[in-house]
């Protein structure tokens, strides 16, 4: 009996170490609908903790910040992506999109 096979394609981008991938991309694309990395943690039922260090990790290794957090007050905190952050994560998204689409087409050539 023959199989199907599939494939799957996952891009991480190095710097000296892991700065960014399908993980912290998700999790900025949550920031950025709900306004807010506890919220964003909360909807991948992730520990806030754990959210604030895969950001500031990946800021480290990126070298600029992903977020503008702003706390509390009359209208509680929230968070934005910084313009940086917006630049990184549509440029992945392109990045992988096309990637993607090359992988399909060779995939259908080499194995179907």
């Amino acid at each position: 009996m023959k199989k199907n096979l599939t494939y799957n394609i996952t891009v991480r981008l190095f710097s000296d170490e892991k700065s960014f991938g399908p993980g912290i991309a998700k999790l900025l694309h949550q920031v950025e609908q709900l306004h807010s990395l506890r919220a964003a943690a909360q909807s991948m039922n992730m520990a806030y903790s754990k959210a604030w260090t895969i950001v500031k990790n990946s800021e480290r290794a990126l070298g600029f910040p992903l977020l503008h957090s702003v706390t509390g007050g009359k209208n509680g905190g929230g968070a934005e992506l910084t313009t940086e952050a917006v630049n990184m994560l549509n440029t992945y998204d392109e990045f992988c999109a096309q990637l993607q689409a090359y992988g399909d087409q060779l995939f259908v050539e080499m194995f179907l």
